[in-house]
């Protein structure tokens, strides 16, 4: 069989709904590498609550963090490389101006850093529960642009947040709301989506958009989904995600559905 682009998403569909990899999947996705397919984690999340899960799988192919905002392949030098960042003077406006805006806690993340204006046990490891005195967010310590922000904002602020990072921001900075139960806000660059770093990295393994399958649940996977070749929902999927799919999983995230679709459509051992 042609050399496949097999882009995943991570929560809700490479992951169970305990955010664990099973052994069914990690071997699935295993031995699709050892027939000579390129498996990519395309994920909302930083690199630092990914990498686990990239050394577990035991790959050695690109990853993209921050729905598309960084491609690069851990621990490695890679010169193709790339980070698509937004500036300090927006984080440190926003902490500025965050009680009047209702803004809780803002994270502020690089490839290797993040700040916060404070820890919060809300959203357990996506939001720090502990910071270093260097990881409080402060034009002293924000040393890097960030590539992502994420704001935890107070119940009825979404609107006002939203129209004052569009007032000012407009032009380069795009809010995206989190689905679920979650008041919470990302912002990454504008135009910057999980379907840029799926065909970035299919570019670099000279990959037709044909032979691209991506695997997705949530509204941040929507342009990847419609943009491969093969877009499957799972089947635990938003409707949107379903309605805009080729194909949908017969089983679900909880019960290996990746791995079993992956393992039937590939054909592997």
């Amino acid at each position: 069989m042609d050399q496949h682009l097999i882009a995943i998403d991570l929560d809700g569909t490479t992951l169970n709904n305990r955010s664990k990899l099973t052994a069914e999947t990690i071997n699935t996705l295993r031995s699709a590498a050892k027939d000579g397919h390129i498996v990519s984690i395309i994920t909302g999340r930083p690199y630092r609550i990914a990498q686990h899960i990239y050394d577990q799988i035991g790959i050695q192919t690109p990853m993209v963090n921050f729905n598309g905002a960084l491609t690069h392949i851990p621990h490695q030098n890679w010169d193709k490389e790339y980070e698509i960042e937004l500036t300090k003077e927006l984080a440190l406006d926003l902490l500025a101006h965050r009680d009047e805006l209702g803004i809780d806690t803002i994270t502020v993340e690089s490839k290797d850093h993040f700040w916060a204006n404070q820890a919060t046990k809300d959203v357990p490891e996506f939001l720090p529960n502990r910071l270093k005195p260097s990881q409080l967010l402060s034009k002293r310590n924000l040393s890097d642009n960030p590539i992502a922000m994420t704001i935890e904002y107070q119940p009825g602020s979404k609107k006002k947040i939203i129209q004052a990072v569009n007032e000012k921001y407009g032009d380069f900075v795009e809010p995206r709301v989190w689905g679920g139960p979650y008041n919470i806000l990302e912002l990454i660059h504008r135009g910057t989506h999980k379907e840029s770093g799926m065909f970035y990295v299919a570019k670099q393994y000279g990959i037709d958009r044909t032979h691209i399958i991506a695997f997705g649940d949530e509204k941040n996977d929507q342009e990847m989904i419609a943009a491969a070749g093969r877009g499957v929902a799972m089947n635990n999927a938003i409707p949107e995600i379903k309605a805009i799919a080729d194909d949908v999983t017969p089983i679900d995230n909880e019960h290996n559905g990746l791995a079993k679709y992956l393992r039937d459509y590939l054909k592997l051992a």
